[in-house]
């Protein structure tokens, strides 16, 4: 794979200067992550530097930054808990496979060019997504907040043991707790351009620790083990296979999503544009290392790739700088983190959870659309309580629907039937003589607009109240996409039409549209010369069908269509 369109020297200063700002930003979540996570801040530190390396090295978004994320993190948390307690010997090595099986997942994605599809989702149901999962990771870090073991049973427990946790507070962990919050929250703009907040915290309170509450019980990261990591090999369990591959699906889709919706982001700030099959590729390589060497899965992170963007940063290489400046830190740096409380990690995820929020849309949804706002909450609620899964198919499910009914009732204004000149559509002056000329015996049938699968209740409500006439015209010039569904319900109204004996003539049938038709075996009931491209022309011969005596009409295109024996046209239909 090429890296000739992302990586480059031109811009060293700038690359490097962002890399180890990125990294500077990267290291406390890194360790909060993996800490919140359940699988160590080691797992932290590995995932920031294994998704971080190969995401830049063979990413598509140039100045992305990849790494553990809050939505990441939910999601392992609970992939983590579910392994661990159905089997506690090999739970923490089939949730890293799970991680390398994301990867795949992502990998196929990209190979297969599916990456322009994974956004086109509703932004109600994206919004309610996101939400959910900040409200997931705000609830999940209350136990470590108060200095209390988190409870089992993720969300749902930490709800039912939450008088108890309240009622247990360790007040010197909930002080530095609230440290960390205070200085992240409060920490003047002039200082956060020099030093970002999250890391002032977690040093500054990590010393206020050790200095004022050095005789507390206080909870602490303990030691990490420094050098390379163990290779963690894949580890199936016969009885949760099916397990594994929803959860690595689950886990992937949601990287893919996190991933290209931060690219965008990238894009407006630098002005480019990423490639997005590309970036799941580099994305889904990166997580599968990571599940080898039993770090966290990532994806692309907001707050890393701004950073680094606004440092200078324009190439990979401020990525790959990132990745290799914390795989220093775990190789020769990681027992200066023991001493870290673990009060202070959970005050920075939990800041990242509230940033994670959509308090813009929150706050202006229900001005907006009041089914989008339903849609949002519903989402959020069944992330929370239910499953991520469930809610976003069923988030998306209903969110389609309502878009469908409301596409299928603005398409179904544009299916007519009109038998004089009226102003249900416009007609020239040729055509309105012609229909006054066939005194009400001829059906001008109008379609226009994509036609959907919901515009097929229209195409049969006009088709039931079909007027008494000779000869049905059916205009299909306005029509640019012509669905299966409706392509029946036409086929229908031709068919009924044919069995009344009526003649029917075929307009601007063209392209994909004539072809749909042609396979539905329409020549059937409507032969070739029965096709006109201009609908002049088929009002012309209908006149003269219906009304031979017309004053300037044609009669002789008439006669193609009689014959003498027993008032029955060439092709079998009774005139």
């Amino acid at each position: 794979m090429s890296l000739t369109n992302t990586i480059h020297f031109r811009n060293l200063r700038g690359d490097l200067f962002g890399g180890l700002t990125a990294a500077i930003v990267s290291l406390p979540l890194a360790l909060a992550f993996g800490v919140a996570s359940g699988a160590g801040p080691v797992a932290g530190l590995y995932g920031a530097v294994c998704v971080g390396f190969f995401a830049a090295l063979f990413g598509g978004t140039p100045t992305l930054i990849s790494e553990p994320t809050g939505p990441m993190t939910v999601v392992m948390t609970a992939i983590v808990s579910s392994m661990v307690a159905n089997n506690p010997e090999n739970g923490l090595a089939m949730a890293f496979t799970v991680v390398m099986l994301s990867g795949i997942f992502q990998i196929v994605l990209g190979i297969f060019k599916l990456g322009k599809y994974i956004t086109l989702m509703p932004y109600s149901v994206i919004s309610g997504f996101m939400s959910g999962i900040g409200v997931i990771l705000i609830i999940l870090q209350i136990a470590p907040f108060v200095g209390q073991p988190n409870p089992k049973g993720g969300v749902l427990g930490m709800v039912q043991n939450l008088p108890q946790l309240l009622s247990n507070i360790n007040p010197a962990e909930t002080a530095l707790g609230a440290m960390t919050l205070a200085i992240i929250f409060l920490m003047p703009a002039k200082i956060k351009r020099f030093a970002p907040p999250q890391l002032v915290a977690l040093v500054g309170v990590t010393i206020i620790s050790l200095v004022f509450f050095g005789n507390a019980d206080i909870r602490r990261i303990g030691e990490i083990p420094m050098g390379l990591p163990t290779l963690q090999m894949p580890t199936f369990s016969a009885s949760q296979m099916v397990v594994m591959f929803v959860d690595a699906a689950m886990l992937g889709m949601l990287g893919c999503i996190d991933t290209l919706l931060t690219a965008v982001i990238a894009d407006s700030l630098t002005r480019t544009e990423h490639k997005s099959d590309k970036e799941l590729i580099g994305q889904g390589i990166g997580n599968l290392i990571s599940g080898l060497c039993g770090g966290l899965p990532g994806a692309g992170a907001t707050m890393g790739t701004v950073v680094n963007i606004q440092t200078g940063a324009s190439t990979a290489l401020s990525g790959i700088t990132r990745a290799l400046i914390l795989m220093i830190v775990v190789l020769w740096a990681a027992g200066l983190t023991q001493s870290i409380p673990m009060a202070v990690l959970a005050g920075i995820a939990l800041k990242v959870g509230i940033d994670i929020l959509d308090w813009s849309f929150l706050k202006r949804a229900h001005k907006v659309s009041l089914k989008g706002t339903l849609i949002m909450y519903g989402v959020l609620f069944l992330t929370v309580f239910v499953d991520l899964i469930v809610a976003v198919g069923v988030g998306v499910f209903i969110a389609n629907i309502l878009t469908i009914e409301r596409l299928s009732a603005l398409r179904s204004q544009e299916v007519k039937t009109i038998t004089d000149a009226d102003d249900a559509i416009i007609l020239n002056d040729e055509e309105k003589q012609l229909l006054d000329q066939a005194n009400g015996r001829i059906l001008l049938f109008y379609l226009s607009g994509p036609m959907i699968f919901g515009v097929s209740k229209a195409i049969a409500r006009e088709h039931s109240a079909m007027a008494d006439s000779d000869v049905l015209i059916l205009d299909l010039s306005d029509v640019p996409m012509l669905g299966v569904t409706a392509s029946l319900a036409i086929e229908n109204a031709i068919k009924d039409a044919s069995e009344q004996g009526r003649q029917v003539f075929i307009v601007g049938a063209a392209g994909k549209v004539k072809q749909r038709l042609e396979k539905f075996g329409i020549s059937r009931f409507v032969p070739q010369h029965n096709f006109f491209v201009d609908r002049v022309e088929a009002l012309k011969q209908a006149v003269a069908l219906v009304n031979p005596n017309a004053v300037g009409i044609n009669t002789t295109g008439a006669n193609v269509y009689r014959s003498q024996a027993n008032d029955v046209d060439t092709y079998g239909y009774q005139a």
